[in-house]
Parts: structure tokens; sequence; C-alpha cells
């Protein structure tokens, strides 16, 4: 059955042997630069880390199946768009060098109609790389998360200037939490009604209780409008509860890459409603799903546009022009991620931005490319 609907596939897109030995060379490199680069990159990790391993007492089995069986995963989907960049760069390049592609082009096959192949490659590896991104990350993500938790010594610093939506109209302010102790320093809980603040409680110190389940205050005040009139006390200490817990408190943005893509979608709208000062994080976490299967799409072109050019100085500066474009990428990436939670430019727009500029350079690399 299957054979049958890949054979009707075929025909309609008029498949033949060439398109079918340069999508082997796609995928082929493809997997050839992701093995090499990533042994690269856990030889590096392993000088870096190997200490640390041996002073924590990590079992060897742990460092391998609880580290870096979650590790590659991670990097793979990290840099995946910049691999398949650097595969086409490498076997375009050398299809270029072998008068291929003049011969191709020559035999009566056009420019874009060549491209079909690498088009088919670049879906089935963003494909791939977009399960890999919503579904398979995250969990590898929460097993490297729970290793460095146990053998690497991992510490939380105290979180700064918390602010949680408790209900419709009360808010909560908390200057600094620490995990650890479950304590936090100059809390406020306001609570507001249509023209101002109708109650406020405020405490130098706030620790939350597990046998109780409920909050203790310290040397704080109490603040409350009835009928008009201002009610005004202060306490030595006061037992209470709120809408909240410490996992609430606990959370970074670390927390957006170890959910799948269905519970990040319920896990932002909730913290929404809370009011969440990382919200700008978790949308970037969500759009860079989508971004990143789609970047690879991008960069195929790309790749394709530099390195079928033929020059009498060979592979290597095809593979110099492409490298210097696909860390530029990143480099941009990663500065318009920084825009986007510091400054006041969209999270969704920022992940995408990369993307769309490297699109319209495609485009016109496309065009420009000798046909």
């Amino acid at each position: 059955m299957a054979g049958s609907v890949v054979e009707k596939i075929r025909e309609k897109l008029h498949w033949n042997i060439l398109d079918s030995y340069i999508l082997k060379k796609f995928l082929g490199s493809v997997v050839y630069s992701i093995i090499l680069l990533m042994t690269i990159i856990i030889v590096v990790d392993i000088s870096e880390n190997l200490q640390r391993f041996l002073d924590n007492n990590a079992p060897m089995s742990a460092v391998i199946t609880g580290y870096y069986l979650n590790f590659i995963p991670y990097f793979v989907n990290l840099f995946i768009p910049l691999f398949t960049f650097i595969s086409v760069i490498w076997f375009t390049s050398k299809l270029s060098a072998n008068n291929e592609i003049v011969a191709i082009l020559n035999g009566g096959v056009s420019f874009y109609r060549m491209l079909l192949p690498y088009f088919t490659g670049a879906v089935i590896v963003a494909v791939c790389a977009l399960i890999l991104a919503n579904f398979v990350v995250p969990k590898t993500n929460m097993g490297m998360y729970k290793f460095k938790e146990t053998y690497m010594e991992h510490t939380s610093l105290a979180k700064i200037n918390i602010h949680i939506k408790n209900s419709d109209n009360s808010y909560i302010y908390i200057e600094r939490w620490t995990k650890a102790e479950k304590t936090g320093y100059q809390f406020t809980y306001e609570v507001l009604d249509e023209q101002s603040i109708a109650y406020k409680l405020s405490a130098q110190r706030i620790v939350y209780n597990d046998d109780t389940q409920n909050w203790t205050l310290f040397g704080g005040t109490e603040r409350r409008i009835v009928d008009g009139q201002e009610i005004f006390s202060t306490f030595v200490q006061k037992d209470t509860v709120f809408n909240m817990r410490p996992s609430d408190l606990n959370q970074d943005a670390f927390i957006s890459e170890t959910m799948t893509t269905p519970e990040l979608n319920r896990f932002i709208k909730e913290e929404k409603a809370k009011g969440s000062t990382l919200i700008d994080q978790y949308i970037i976490e969500q759009q860079r799903r989508l971004a990143n299967p789609f970047g690879i799409l991008i960069m195929t072109f790309f790749a394709v546009s530099v390195s079928s050019r033929k020059t009498r100085r060979g592979v290597g500066v095809h593979i110099f022009i492409g490298m210097g474009l696909a860390f530029s990428f990143v480099f941009f990436q990663q500065i318009s991620t920084v825009f986007s939670v510091q400054g006041n430019m969209p999270p969704g727009l920022g992940t995408w931005i990369p993307n769309l500029m490297c699109l319209v350079l495609c485009a016109i690399l496309l065009r420009s490319t000798p046909k």
C-alpha cells in the first residue's frame, strides 16, 4: 500500500534517477555532518566536564544514559539548520566542481526543477526536526536537568522581582525569592476595586510551611478601606493562604524547554492569566520550535544558491563563504532573541526575523544564480 502511494507521488512529480541521486547525497551528507560535528561537540564537552563528573562520583552508566543520550538530541535540534547548510554547501560544491550541475542544466533540466530533490530532502529533515523539537527534546531536557541536579552541583540563584496575578483583582509581588529556604523578602499583596487599592498586605519576609501548606508572614503591615475609612494595623507574625505555591515561584525560563508543545501551549495560557514576568521567554521557546525547522528550508536554498556557482578556487571558497553566512545567521538569531526579551520587540517576531531576512537574501541569490 505504502509502495503504491510512493509510486503515484513519483509519477506525479516526474521523479527520476537524477532526483534520487541528489536526494541520497542530501540526506547522506546531513547524517554525516551531524555525526561528525556532534562527535567534536561531545569530545569538547567531555574535556570540560570530566573533572566535575569525577568530583561528584557520577557513575559511567548515568553519564552515558542520563547526560549524553539527552545531550545529543538537544544540540542536534539547536544546530540542525547549520548542519543542513554545511551539508548542502559541501555536496553541491562538489557537484559544481565536477561539472555535474553544468551537465544537468545542459541536459534540458531547468535550474528550478533541479531544486525539487533539495526541497524534498529539506522537507524530510524539517519534519524530523519538528518532531524532535516539539516532542523528543523536551523529554530529554528533563532527563539532562535531573542529571545536573544530582551530579553536577546545579544550584539555583535567588529570583528577583516576581509578579503574580493571584486572582482577577488581586496581585502579589516578591522582591527576592530563595528556592532552598522557600522564603521570600519584601512581600506585597494587593486587592483592587474599581477605583483604588481596597486592601494591601505587606511583609518583610514570607515563608511557606510544608506541613500546614500555608504561608507565614513576618514583620508586616495591613491596610484596608472600609466605608471610605482607612484601617491600618501592624503584626509581628501572621499565618494566611494565597492562591500560589512555591512551584509558581521556582519557575525559570528553562521549565518551558522541558514541556512538549501541547503542554507548553496550556502552560503559556495559564501563565498569561497569572501575569508571569517570564511569559516572553516562554513564547520565544514556543516560536523557536517552529522557526528552527522552517529555517532548514531557507538554509537549504541559501546553500544551493551559494555553492552551485563554479569557481576556479574550488570547494574551499564555497565552504568558507557558507560557514561565514551560517554563523552570521546563528549570531543574529541570538541577538534578535535578546532584543525580544530585553527590548520592546514582540517575542514571536524576534524569533522569526533572522529567518525572514535570510529568506529575502536567499530569494535575491537564487534569482542571480547562473542557470
